[in-house]
């Protein structure tokens, strides 16, 4: 079981997340905002992040590279989970330091091979 953050400001999307990866034993912490998601994750130290992009504030991107830049977050795999279906966004948020790049709606099984992956 691993500890995932989910920052996400769709409370409809938290629910989905969570839901699915609690029916497959991981715990969830969630933050509403990317300001709130860096500092729950320097806190919790998770197994890994699902990032939102388009946030009120400070968007994913930003949110993400914040994460790799940090020497106490940067080991931390962060999965970007987004409506942005572009390759363009895709490329740009792998740039930023994303270990994956999901689209929504997300299908669990995709959610769960890409968790399988960067948790090993």
């Amino acid at each position: 079981m691993a500890h995932i953050v989910v920052i996400d400001d769709s409370p409809t999307e938290v629910y989905v997340l969570q839901t699915m990866l609690e029916r497959n034993g991981h715990q969830v912490s969630v933050a509403k905002n990317a300001e709130e998601g860096i500092a729950l994750v320097k806190q919790a130290q998770p197994n890994a992040v699902l990032m939102d992009v388009v946030m009120p504030g400070m968007n994913g991107f930003q949110a993400t590279r914040e994460l790799n830049k940090n020497p106490e977050t940067s080991h931390i795999p962060v999965i970007i989970v987004t409506t942005k279906d572009q390759q363009t966004d895709k490329i740009w948020g792998m740039r930023q330091g994303a270990k994956d790049y999901l689209v929504k709606p997300v299908k669990e099984a995709d959610l769960m091979g890409i968790l399988g992956t960067v948790l090993h």
